[in-house]
């Protein structure tokens, strides 16, 4: 039987589909010994779907609704105000008015209720949309409570609710609407209380806010709020604020806002012994749920009455184990400019190749624990000097906690050290002697001979996969991953990337020092050898220009799509040049792609169109030609500023020795500094050879009724995927709850340091080192310029314009192709020697990198102003 009224007593968390989250989560409440809920009803989703589905108008009204997008203002605007309407005037069934009616006069029909709407999709584990849609105070009598009932439901139509699940992609039709009605508490004092604090997310401190009156006046940000912070069962922080103005319940319905006697403005709003009663209940509330809990509380009478908790969804997970001890977390992908969640398939099969960097999984990224690191005497030194040149604001973050005795005493001891490289030759005793020798020698034939045995066993790699299948070829794979490794960490190779690194920094630091010329190593990289990375970005200049002769193709490119890209392409004028100009991009480059760390990411040759943006955009901003006359004036810019460093230093006391040392360095900087993005390329030449077998077996499943799609074994471990080959079998239920867990993750930011208490460590750069109101970061390629901010998170949407200046998260080796269509780059993400600086030094773009909050302080199209040789950015 059907049932549409439920009261609290009969409700659990399981009953989200008839109740709502908010409704799920006060059934469950009420059942938790020590926790005070008023009493109260849900008026069910079944009620409200017997209610709209009668409705012939508003079935039309949705198909309207749903064809919308979600910039679209006035359809929402006017579609929306429709609905509510029809909904507002559609009369409740009398068996459900009745069933509410019997309801209210067992809880007192004269008495005040809360008037709430509880829909399927908020106050869930993985995403709350709370406020989404209304709530009503102070409602009294059968006729009022009903009229409230169908305002809620209306309002999960208003402008505001609609946007969010357009942009959210949830369909209008299938949200469902519960509704809750409950006892009103008059409380002297109410607020909300986090049991993780909400700005560190230290998960071991509740932080409880509390004003005078109803809580409404502090979410509609009519009062300060009191803030209090509880550890362990002590009060750790206070804030005590003025508030003046006060929410209270009206005689006839509603609210009313009262000033507050000014004796009392001042005053805190809860003694010290009701904080900690409070974040006792907060605990206990925690402990029933599981979880970090957001929680709405009211005081009234000595007691405390609990109207709402709800999961806290912005946390980020605490990587590792739960073992009482201390960690420290680092971010991996901070390190290698990838901060967006991972598959599954893409994080196990990183780890496949590179396991011994003792990496652990947390919302689809990866984190290093430097606890044992820290926990001993030589760790501790040896810590600050890594951390420094991995990232200074990770610096700042860990010597923060190295200040804490209390922490350092409890850190976690034993287990692998995070900076201890082993198992890939980074520290073999060959590498000292070839960089040595290769100092000495400055060969420039050492790197083409490298590159030349890499494409030897590549071709030989492509040879010995193509025939393998079934558990043959996840063998062949896991072998392949450590040949890759030992290529790219072989000594040899080693030598080159440290030495042309070097070179860099003499340069820098002995011109700064002699002369007063600041990054005199970075601009003297434009255009320097074997350079794959800035070579990609110059030979799709080469696709612009083929591309800027046929019109046709330019109109047409941003209408392709990636499944008939060029088939569709070939129909238009001038299309069969272009294709053959981008098929032998793709053929050198193609396996690139942004984030591509993740083997799950698709690559370019995979989606072409991911191109176009940047296509058009070198064709509108750029000369014609612009490849030979770049590289041109790059040589000869550096042939220039050489020459005029040799003459000043020959100038100076001891010149002539000066300048030939100088002139070596330069010369190896030139020979050895490009070959730093190689290693990166070779790896994902290996990368795609793999993913395109793997996609393989993976059809191979699709056709034995295993998976569904192809993509579904990116929610599959690596060792899963070889399971599911071997056995025929795989958890679909699985893969559809690593699929939700995935949109959760992707949509929270990753902390650079995390500890195992939860708490998020942000760092911050010295002070007084950027002028006043200056955004600081790290110096990546000197010089200055003044242009348009471009914010620009994906590469599909990096239409620029000349005089733009790059702000985005992080760059990695794809976005290169953007790059010469910029006059400046500003990332959150980076450091001196990661490939956006390397590139953006040898294109003579100046670059400030490791900006935190660049993205959301920066606004679109705002003028700014980039120095990129002391590491500051200014907005004008």
């Amino acid at each position: 039987m059907t049932e549409y009224v439920l009261g609290f007593e009969q409700i659990d968390r399981t009953m989200l589909a008839s109740v709502g989250g908010k409704g799920a989560n006060l059934g469950e409440l009420s059942r938790i010994g020590g926790v005070r809920v008023p009493e109260g009803f849900c008026v069910t989703t079944d009620a409200y779907a017997r209610v709209v589905a009668g409705s012939d108008e508003l079935a039309a009204l949705l198909q309207e609704l749903s064809q919308l997008g979600a910039a679209d203002t006035e359809g929402i605007r006017e579609i929306g105000a429709r609905i509510r309407q029809v909904i507002e005037a559609i009369p409740v069934p009398s068996d459900i008015a009745d069933e509410i009616g019997s309801r209210l006069a067992g809880l007192g029909e004269q008495a005040a209720y809360a008037v709430r709407s509880s829909a399927t999709a908020e106050d869930l584990p993985t995403a709350s949309f709370a406020g989404q849609q209304d709530t009503y105070l102070n409602v009294s009598g059968r006729g009022t409570v009903l009229r409230h009932v169908r305002r809620c439901w209306a309002s999960l139509f208003t402008d505001r609710a609609i946007t969010y699940r357009l942009q959210n992609g949830i369909d209008h039709r299938g949200v469902r609407l519960a509704v809750v009605v409950q006892r009103m508490v008059f409380p002297d004092v109410a607020g909300i209380m986090f049991t993780a604090d909400p700005i560190t997310s230290n998960r071991k401190v509740i932080s409880i806010d509390a004003g005078f009156g109803l809580g409404e006046a502090l979410v509609s940000g009519l009062a300060n709020a009191d803030n209090y912070k509880v550890r362990d069962g002590e009060i750790v922080d206070r804030l005590v604020t003025t508030q003046a103005i006060a929410v209270r319940s009206a005689p006839g319905g509603g609210t009313v806002e009262e000033e507050i006697a000014a004796d009392r403005q001042g005053v805190q709003k809860l003694t010290d012994a009701d904080i900690l009663r409070l974040a006792g209940i907060g605990r206990t509330i925690e402990a029933h749920f599981g979880r970090p809990q957001d929680v709405e509380w009211s005081f009234a009478e000595d007691t405390f009455y609990i109207v709402q908790s709800r999961p806290v969804t912005t946390l980020f997970p605490i990587p590792g184990p739960a073992d009482g001890k201390n960690h420290v977390y680092i971010s991996f992908g901070h390190q290698q400019m990838m901060t967006d969640a991972m598959k599954p398939l893409g994080l196990s099969f990183f780890e496949v190749g590179f396991g011994e960097a003792a990496l652990i999984e947390a919302g689809g990224r990866l984190y290093g624990d430097l606890a044992p690191d820290l926990a001993s005497a030589v760790g501790r030194r040896l810590v600050p000097a890594a951390m420094g040149r991995i990232d200074p604001l990770m610096d700042s973050a860990v010597k923060q906690l190295m200040k804490r005795p209390d922490f350092m005493k409890g850190l976690a001891r034993g287990g692998r050290r995070y900076l201890k490289m082993n198992g890939a030759g980074y520290l073999s005793w060959r590498l000292p002697v070839e960089a040595i020798r290769l100092y000495r020698s400055n060969d420039p034939d050492v790197v083409p001979a490298l590159m030349a045995r890499d494409d030897e066993e590549i071709d030989a790699l492509r040879r010995k996969i193509e025939r393998l299948s079934g558990d043959d070829l996840f063998e062949f794979v896991v072998a392949d991953l450590e040949l890759m490794k030992k290529a790219m960490y072989d000594p040899r190779s080693m030598a080159v990337v440290y030495v042309g690194m070097y070179a860099l920094n003499w340069i820098n630091k002995h011109l700064e020092k002699w002369l007063g010329v600041k990054g005199a190593g970075d601009a003297l990289t434009k255009s320097v050898k074997n350079n794959v990375t800035s070579k990609m970005g110059f030979a799709l200049l080469d696709v612009a220009e083929t591309v800027r002769a046929h019109p046709a193709v330019m109109d047409a490119l941003p209408q392709l799509t990636d499944a008939t890209f060029f088939a569709e392409l070939s129909a238009v004028e001038g299309g069969d040049k272009v294709g053959r100009s981008i098929r032998e991009f793709l053929d050198r480059y193609g396996m690139r792609c942004s984030g591509e760390i993740d083997i799950t990411r698709p690559r370019w040759i995979e989606e072409p169109s991911a191109l176009v943006p940047a296509i058009l955009s070198q064709v509108k901003n750029l000369e014609s030609n612009a490849r030979a006359v770049r590289d041109e004036q790059g040589r000869q810019e550096t042939e220039d500023l050489r020459r005029t460093l040799m003459e000043r230093l020959e100038r100076l006391p001891g010149g002539r020795r000066k300048a030939r040392r100088t002139r070596k360095m330069i010369g190896r900087l030139r020979n050895f500094a490009g070959y730093r993005e190689y290693p990166k390329y070779l790896m994902m030449r290996h990368y795609w050879i793999l993913k395109q077998a793997l996609l393989r077996e993976a059809s191979k499943l699709v056709e034995r009724g295993v998976v569904r799609r192809r993509d579904d074994v990116y929610y599959l471990s690596f060792a899963e995927f070889r399971e599911a080959a071997r056995t025929g079998h795989v958890d679909q239920d699985l893969i559809t709850r690593r699929a939700e867990e995935f949109e959760a993750w992707a949509r929270l930011t990753p902390p650079r340091v995390i500890t195992s208490d939860g708490e998020v460590l942000a760092g911050a750069y010295a002070a007084n080192r950027v002028p006043a109101g200056a955004l600081a970061g790290i110096p990546a390629s000197a010089g200055r310029v003044e242009g348009r901010a471009r914010i620009v998170r994906d590469l599909t949407d990096a239409h620029l314009e000349e005089g733009d200046i790059l702000v985005t998260t992080f760059t990695d080796p794809s976005w290169t192709p953007v790059f010469l269509s910029v006059e400046g780059v500003v990332t959150e993400v980076g450091g001196a020697m990661t490939h956006g600086a390397v590139v953006a030094r040898e294109y003579g773009l100046p670059a400030v990198v490791g900006v935190d909050g660049a993205t959301p302080l920066i606004r679109d199209k705002q003028p700014i102003r980039v120095d990129g040789t002391e590491g500051y950015v200014e907005i004008l």
